[in-house]
């Protein structure tokens, strides 16, 4: 996995520990697991933050801190994954989500209308908030444990990987000194003659 990477795009808990506006949370966020990358941590954040960027449900930051504290995952990619369901993909994600729920329930799905409003969106939600939860939570478990699985074996395959390529620098690096030695005996017996 990308853990250089995700070092430099996380803050640093120190920084937010010296925040004026989350020190009454110093107790939760000293936690160095909520801020260490391992397999582990990382999948788990992953899971944490996908699950809750599907529920519709308000606070979703919020719930998913408070899952990464539960878990001792990373915090700060379990909130920052939050953000797939960002104002732009929310209607579509969520109409998905729903379709996936009515399909559940064996009810026809409502069809969007060209123009949404909040009235239209009123009048209909008795009828498509059973649909909606339903294939939110569905799709959320799935998705999260399918995120779960995924960076487990990404982070498997590329710490294979990183074994593999030093293994094969340290073969080199032997066969090189091997060559070396004996170019040297080579030298020092002919020396000899």
């Amino acid at each position: 996995m990308p853990r250089r990477l995700l070092k430099r795009l996380m803050p640093e808990p120190d920084a937010l520990k010296r925040k004026k506006s989350l020190r009454f949370m110093h107790h939760l966020i000293a936690d160095p697991a909520l801020w260490a990358l391992s397999r582990r941590t990382v999948a788990n954040a992953c899971m944490v933050g996908l699950f809750c960027a599907l529920l519709p449900i308000p606070f979703q930051m919020v719930v998913a801190a408070f899952g990464a504290w539960a878990l001792r995952c990373n915090l700060a990619l379990s909130v920052g994954l939050v953000w797939v369901t960002n104002p732009l993909t929310m209607p579509v994600v969520y109409y998905a989500t729903y379709r996936v729920g009515a399909w559940m329930l064996d009810t026809p799905a409502r069809v969007m209308p060209d123009q949404v409003s909040a009235a239209w969106f009123a009048n209909q939600l008795e009828d498509i908030l059973p649909a909606l939860a339903l294939g939110s939570l569905v799709s959320a478990v799935v998705l999260a444990l399918l995120a779960n699985m995924l960076v487990r074996l990404l982070w498997r395959y590329q710490v294979v990987r990183n074994w593999r390529s030093r293994r094969k620098a340290r073969l080199a690096a032997r066969r090189c000194s091997k060559e070396q030695s004996s170019r040297q005996n080579a030298e020092q017996d002919t020396d000899k003659l």
